[in-house]
């Protein structure tokens, strides 16, 4: 079959949930992930490959690599928050965790956890996403290198997505640019030179390429179904384009990587096509005396489950309410919205806000990763899997987390509360993402940037600012309280302004005040 007719294209899910928004470690690095790499394989009976668990990788990571614990822990726990996993597991996992009594019940609980080792290295090197580059600081992203010229008409286009973890440009130049060494890095260490680099006659494993569909899929063309990238390698007809070999069981390490490159493609179910071709929602009006106009797209009509995305820009001076099955189980980006209210109540796979003002976002449980960016003056309350910001001034998060929220670089005057809302379906939305009320870490953030682990960037909203938030819509649904109540502190001081009032109003009926002198 001829190779055309086969496209492959780079995943949006591991770059959009999975690298985190800061520079990483100066340890992930090629050189130490080599090492790691073959270090993996000669430990297979301790716990290291083909599955690593996390006890391995602390040791790896704390004693070779000299990482905190803390920060080993969120690199093992991304990775694994990104695994197919029903939400009755991810439950069973909650209820675990809020059952130890002491940290080293946590670490024995954790030490039963393991993740795909090849898969795990590739994670590690994608984080390389957000480095920051002096060369690009300098000049921009263009930068006059063969490499960059790529023969692919895709790649020339610019997007209108500046945030890298959602740039599917991005994405794809960065696993074009740094195919050989991501290939490299799944080879087995007998088929590397001494100095850890392949050579023509290098083979690679069946497991490698398997590692690989963590970040490249794609599709036959004409056809709707999408295949991992080692079930399209792997099938018959394209044996002699991709190199496998059905006596050695292994592919051609320079037949594989001229393969992937001939066949990688822009992703049809990115940013980029969602904004060119998907569908427009009419979801919010143009506002009178403004040039703004709200954009809102998706495409859920055409993309599988995984796929999904929500793409909204410029909404400005309105609410705006949406409980709908476009949104579930969809990746959603919120840009440049400004002096609004904006209710998203459905069970959500991930959500961006990124240069928002003076806004307030009430989400539906958010099943991985909410990600705040350059944002100013706003409120956010929602149930997550994690909760990360960056470059924020003067927010605030009302949320029900059971992972530490994420800290990264430029923060000012950040301010964490407890989630204090409901609507109908929430309970029965948070079971569908695998969310639980416990553990519940909103008020034990991490600071994960270089420049400070100043714990004055943020506070704990005093207990007398508190007050519930109303969700004014009526649904269906059971939920008829905040799920897992309010910490007492909090509960206390809502109590005694309740008291306050009533004391106030038995005044004033048992003054029996006349007309005149109540005006």
């Amino acid at each position: 079959m001829d190779q055309s007719r086969v496209l492959l294209w780079v995943k949006a899910e591991p770059f959009i949930v999975g690298a985190l928004q800061v520079p990483p470690p100066s340890k992930f690095s090629l050189h130490y992930l080599r090492k790691i790499s073959t270090y993996v394989r000669t430990r297979a009976t301790e716990g290291a490959y083909p599955r690593l668990y996390w006890s391995t990788w602390r040791h790896i990571a704390c004693g070779k690599l000299q990482l905190a614990k803390d920060l080993a822990w969120l690199y093992f726990e991304i990775f694994d928050s990104l695994a197919v996993k029903t939400p009755e597991e991810r439950l069973e996992w909650s209820e675990i965790l809020s059952n130890c009594t002491s940290e080293d019940e946590v670490e024995r609980q954790r030490n039963q956890l393991s993740v795909d080792t090849l898969q795990f290295l590739l994670f590690l090197y994608i984080q390389q996403l957000n480095k920051v580059s002096l060369r690009t600081s300098l000049i921009g992203e263009e930068w006059p290198s063969p490499r960059n010229r790529s023969q692919s008409p895709d790649r020339t286009e610019k997007s209108s997505c500046h945030n890298k973890n959602w740039n599917d440009y991005s994405h794809q130049t960065f696993v074009y640019d740094h195919l050989s060494d991501l290939l490299e890095l799944l080879l087995d260490p007998e088929q590397l030179t001494a100095s850890s680099h392949s050579t023509n006659s290098s083979l690679v494993s069946r497991e490698a390429v398997v590692a690989l569909s963590f970040l490249i899929e794609g599709a036959v063309r004409r056809t709707r179904k999408i295949y991992p990238l080692h079930e399209l390698a792997l099938w018959q007809p394209l044996h002699a384009e991709s190199g496998f070999s059905k006596i050695s069981k292994t592919f051609s390490f320079y037949k594989l990587e001229a393969w992937l490159r001939a066949c990688l493609t822009g992703n049809p179910f990115g940013t980029s096509a969602c904004l060119k071709s998907g569908k427009k929602l009419a979801w919010a009006h143009q506002v009178e005396g403004t040039t703004k106009r709200a954009k809102i797209a998706c495409n859920t009509h055409v993309a599988p489950r995984m796929h999904r995305m929500v793409v909204m820009s410029q909404v400005y001076k309105q609410t705006l309410a949406k409980s709908s099955d476009t949104l579930v189980g969809a990746h959603v980006k919120i840009h440049r919205c400004n002096e609004s209210f904006i209710y998203l109540l459905s069970p959500l796979r991930s959500v961006t806000i990124e240069k928002c003002r003076n806004s307030t976002f009430v989400l539906g449980p958010v099943q991985t990763a909410l990600h705040l960016q350059s944002c100013d003056n706003i409120k956010v309350i929602a149930v997550c899997h994690r909760l990360s910001i960056s470059s924020t001034t003067g927010c605030i998060f009302h949320i029900l987390t059971p992972t530490r929220p994420l800290i990264l670089s430029g923060n000012h005057t950040v301010t964490f509360a407890p989630f204090h809302t409901h609507y109908p379906m929430l309970e029965d939305h948070m079971a569908k993402t695998g969310l639980a009320t416990v553990p519940n870490y909103w008020d034990n953030p991490m600071i994960v940037c270089r420049e400070s682990r100043d714990t004055s960037v943020f506070r704990l909203l005093p207990p007398c600012e508190f007050y519930v938030f109303i969700i004014p819509f009526e649904m269906e649904g059971d939920t008829t309280e905040i799920p897992g109540g309010l910490p007492s502190s909090y509960q206390k001081a809502l109590g005694h302004r309740e008291q306050k009032i009533h004391i106030w109003q038995k005044t004033v009926k048992e003054a029996r005040l006349t007309k005149a002198l109540e005006t």
